[in-house]
């Protein structure tokens, strides 16, 4: 990313991974170059996530199994919350349980109530290498686990049970991106 620009300016928007696809069920690789390819995913992450509308985007959405997602969410206080992180670790999470409804890039137009704790910590880098902690409070809490969850190969869905689950995934097979047999 270039300093002091836009996240996502210089960015191009690539094609979005829908569910369905194997790389979103298969466990993302850590990075171990942060040079500048690894600084042109991130851009054209935050332009795809951008150009989705979306609040968070992992690698895997764009068809690459590196740990490494990108976030500008808001908390429940409407306190903006813009960055990336590259390798990393869910190390904490804390409060109460709260279902709420989740949503993903990858499951266009859909969502499902999701259970997630309130409170979260993530550990991992900048794209140049640094070290980073990133804590995040309700809803942005959520997008910090509905993000690591992508890098372990996980979707909300799989965390959906029951009649929510069977819901979900009708709503899947209706809808106009979902091709005929790919659910896996």
């Amino acid at each position: 990313m270039r300093h002091g620009s836009i996240p996502g300016a210089h960015g191009r928007v690539r094609p979005l991974t829908l569910l369905g696809d194997p790389v979103l069920h298969a466990r993302c690789e850590d990075v171990t170059d942060f040079g500048p390819e690894l600084a042109r995913l991130v851009e054209d992450m935050f332009a795809t996530m951008y150009a989705a509308q979306g609040v968070g985007l992992a690698a895997n959405q764009v068809g690459e199994r590196l740990k490494v997602f990108v976030y500008d969410c808001p908390d429940d206080d409407d306190v903006r919350h813009l960055g990336h992180v590259v390798n990393p670790r869910l190390v904490e999470t804390d409060g109460i349980v709260l279902r709420g409804p989740e949503g993903c890039l990858s499951l266009p137009g859909l969502e499902a109530g999701t259970e997630r704790y309130d409170e979260a910590v993530v550990e991992g880098f900048t794209v140049t290498g640094e070290p980073i902690t990133v804590r995040g409070t309700g809803f942005f809490a959520r997008c910090l686990q509905h993000e690591c969850d992508h890098l372990e190969g996980l979707v909300y869905a799989d965390r959906v049970t029951g009649w929510r689950r069977r819901r979900l995934m009708h709503q899947v097979t209706r809808a106009s991106w979902h091709r005929a047999g790919s659910l896996t």
